[in-house]
């Protein structure tokens, strides 16, 4: 039998259960897919403990929109995908389970060469880094400095900027200072004196700045470095953003993505797959847990101090 990770009520992580589900057959438009790795995405607690709004629960609810695997069926009315294909899943409806049917309109052509861990960790985070980046207009001559640069969407997005043409300046713990500097970013650490650390790594100024990190230091930072308000995003306080005076995506933002952002994020899944599949882009796995640990797994991703992307595993 199959099974899925399902709640049926908003609380900590102890809500999530490993239950039996009945198999998945194809609506219209859709393919079924066996799942063999797992995105898991702050999103997924957020809306489970109900510090993200969401629709009144009625009954239990799946968990996840992040996967791998591989089709096992697929509606007559579908062109484009086959039984044995291997897919990235992004952003559907109940991930976390053993096998899901989807939109096929949600799935990319996994690369051979991509393992199942990574092409799974690519959906959200990707999405977002290079829909953020495409927003923003970050190019070449651009310093940029991201605000959370170890995370999953931190560490995207250092890659896919530097690609651009762009300058990276990136906070982190000091830990993760080394890492950030193999991503070719110029690593700080945050907290008390990091304006005066950002002026000396980035004497000629700050034209862009994305916060990943959702601290009312990094958005005074930004806002005291980079002149265009219009130049500086966040991704975690989007609720906040308009009082602010800063742009936003999501986040708890009210509001939506434009059809130009939903359709930078969704190219952003097979490029980012192409250039992870040939060793151009790394994507860096935290933390590995077995389905029925999805609860341990929102643990982890909780503590907001994961580097790297944490995966689900059936």
């Amino acid at each position: 039998m199959p099974f899925a990770i399902q709640y049926d009520r908003l609380g900590g992580p102890e809500v999530l259960e490993l239950r039996e589900i009945a198999y998945a057959t194809p609506g219209p438009g859709q393919a079924v897919v066996e799942v063999r790795a797992i995105g898991v995405n702050p999103i997924d607690w957020k809306i489970r403990s109900g510090l993200r709004r969401s629709a009144p629960l009625e009954g239990w609810r799946t968990v996840g929109g992040d996967a791998a695997g591989v089709v096992t069926a697929v509606a007559s009315d579908v062109e484009g995908f086959s039984v044995g294909d291997e897919v990235i899943v992004a952003e559907a409806d109940g991930s976390y389970a053993t096998e899901i049917a989807v939109d096929v309109a949600k799935l990319s052509a996994k690369p051979a060469a991509l393992p199942w861990e990574q092409a799974a960790a690519i959906p959200v985070p990707g999405g977002t880094a290079h829909q953020v980046l495409v927003s923003l207009g970050v190019g070449e001559g651009d310093t940029l400095l991201w605000h959370g640069g170890s995370g999953a969407v931190g560490q995207i997005g250092i890659q896919l900027a530097r690609r651009a043409g762009a300058t990276v300046v990136a906070t982190a713990s000091e830990r993760n200072q080394a890492h950030l500097r193999e991503l070719g970013a110029i690593p700080v650490v945050y907290g008390d004196g990091i304006l005066e650390r950002v002026h000396e790594v980035a004497p000629d100024g700050v034209t862009v700045a994305v916060d990943a990190a959702g601290t009312r230091e990094a958005i005074e930072v930004s806002k005291a470095l980079v002149a265009d308000p219009g130049r500086i995003g966040t991704i975690v306080l989007g609720a906040e953003a308009a009082d602010l005076g800063i742009r936003a995506w999501r986040g708890g933002s009210p509001a939506p993505l434009t059809a130009e952002e939903e359709a930078a994020r969704a190219e952003a899944v097979p490029l980012i797959a192409g250039l992870a599949a040939e060793g151009a882009l790394q994507i860096e796995i935290a933390h590995r847990y077995p389905l029925a640990d999805a609860a341990e797994a929102h643990r982890q991703s909780e503590t907001g101090h994961v580097r790297g992307k944490i995966v689900l595993l059936p």
